[in-house]
């Protein structure tokens, strides 16, 4: 561990320290046990939807392996465990609720209980039934009522043990990559479908949050991916505005109607001039019901965005995307013309900057600019890298422990200015199903040979759980 890496002492007591994944990625057995295809099983039969035609199918094998799992988190030392359930197993075709699948929870969450790890539970992290989809999906207003029935069942069978409740992961990438961009499942490349979708996401969490919190849930909570919007020249109106359009598109259009009510004014107008009405969209009561209080924010973040409004030439790249040969479209409904600058930073494997000091301030502004503000857990925080076993077995992957001891101690900072974030969870786990990127890119800090489905401790998995050993026990 580097000399200037906060010890657990420079966190508040209680600072939850875990690590995190999600079903899709993860879990396998992608029909079995009743489970029965998600949009992302369906995604990735499309050619060239996936690189290297990749699957779900098998995953990381979590599903059989997950006791294994839950044992190298204890060797780790991590204090909780964020995962995520399956809709498409929990409710297949979101018909009658799947008893198979939902033990398969109850086990895990058992089993995480048994070893002293706190469950974090996401009830949606990008696995729509297909045959949801296939009925007008996140575009459709009925999905939302179809999750908050979902959420309750899983409330109903899991509620007695489990504490921490987040509705949805990153619907920046379920709404708008997946039905504005084309390059997420479903992969539909349709303007006003994505602030459909926004929009509904939105309507499932209030009812959600509503109906759990009428059930007895105490701890519920939302998180979103944030960035901070860079101005490439902070002297150009032109990227001035394009760093406003971008902050509207990836984080006010997410946080306003949960913690302020109202949608950002000048998001609804970028829309109306691209032909998109809010107002056509939201319904009477339903700003009401996205602003339901919540417990808590998740935060994911990996990495800054340098924007303009200019155009940058052949070969520009949108971090956002992912080429793998089929047509794709800006995710930026109404501003499909902001571009992606490089301010020569070093970059991961995902040829996404790295910049520590963006998470730290990224947290201390939030706390300025929404004064209802609940406290903030950073959810997900991670890097890929291309990583390689020594001839010792083992796995030296020096670039993503520094990325991780260096945001670490961005989140201490930011603490220290007056943020109130109450945990960090290190994305991911496992090296798994990464979306459109296959199995071509590792975010793990435990090696996954894909081939055994052997498990190896990274040394930036070493290094993480070095931070927190040593910690009083949580009373």
């Amino acid at each position: 561990m580097s000399l200037d890496t906060p010890a657990f002492t420079s966190f508040p007591p209680g600072f939850i320290w875990g690590s995190a994944t999600a079903a899709a990625q993860i879990e396998g057995a992608a029909h079995e046990g009743g489970k029965e295809d998600s949009v992302w099983d369906a995604f990735a039969r499309v050619p060239h939807a996936i690189i290297n035609g990749d699957t779900p199918e098998v995953a990381v094998d979590h599903y059989h392996r997950f006791a294994g799992d839950i044992a190298i988190m204890k060797e780790l030392g991590l204090d909780s465990y964020r995962f995520s359930t399956s809709w498409a197993r929990i409710k297949p075709g979101d018909r009658e609720f799947n008893r198979t699948g939902l033990d398969f929870y109850s086990r895990l969450v058992d089993n995480l209980l048994d070893a002293g790890i706190l469950p974090w539970l996401t009830l949606y992290h990008w696995d729509l039934p297909q045959a949801v989809e296939e009925q007008g999906g996140w575009a459709s207003r009925d999905t939302a009522y179809r999750f908050r029935d979902y959420a309750e069942g899983v409330y109903a069978v899991l509620g007695d043990r489990v504490e921490h409740w987040t509705t949805f992961n990153e619907p920046f990438c379920s709404a708008l990559l997946g039905y504005g961009a084309g390059v997420h499942a479903p992969g539909r490349r349709e303007p006003l479908a994505a602030i459909q979708a926004v929009h509904h996401h939105h309507l499932a969490h209030g009812l959600a949050v509503n109906r759990l919190r009428e059930l007895g849930a105490q701890n519920l909570g939302v998180t979103y991916n944030l960035t901070n919007a860079i101005p490439s020249d902070a002297a150009d109106p032109v990227d001035v505005d394009a760093a406003r359009r971008l902050d509207g598109m990836m984080n006010r259009i997410f946080l306003d109607p949960v913690l302020r009510g109202a949608y950002p004014a000048d998001v609804a107008g970028d829309l109306v001039a691209v032909g998109i009405r809010l107002s056509e969209i939201v319904h009477d009561g339903d700003l009401e019901i996205i602003s339901a209080p919540i417990d808590f924010l998740g935060i994911n973040h990996y990495h800054d965005d340098v924007v303009s409004g200019h155009p940058l030439g052949e070969g520009a790249i949108d971090p956002h995307l992912v080429e793998t040969g089929r047509p794709l479209s800006s995710p930026f409904v109404g501003s499909e013309f902001l571009t992606f600058p490089s301010r020569g930073l070093p970059r991961t494997a995902m040829d996404w900057e790295v910049h520590p000091d963006g998470l730290r301030h990224l947290l201390v502004r939030l706390g300025h600019e929404y004064p209802n503000l609940p406290p903030l857990y950073m959810t997900e925080n991670g890097a890929a890298y291309d990583d390689v076993v020594s001839s010792d077995g083992e796995v030296h992957d020096p670039e993503r422990t520094a990325f991780i001891l260096a945001h670490v101690s961005a989140v201490a900072q930011a603490i220290a200015e007056g943020a109130d974030v109450r945990g960090y969870f290190v994305w991911s786990l496992l090296d798994n199903f990464e979306w459109a990127w296959g199995y071509d890119k590792r975010f793990g800090i435990v090696r996954v040979d894909y081939d055994t489905q052997e498990r190896t401790i990274k040394d930036s998995g070493r290094a993480f759980a070095a931070v927190f050993a040593g910690r009083p026990a949580a009373e």
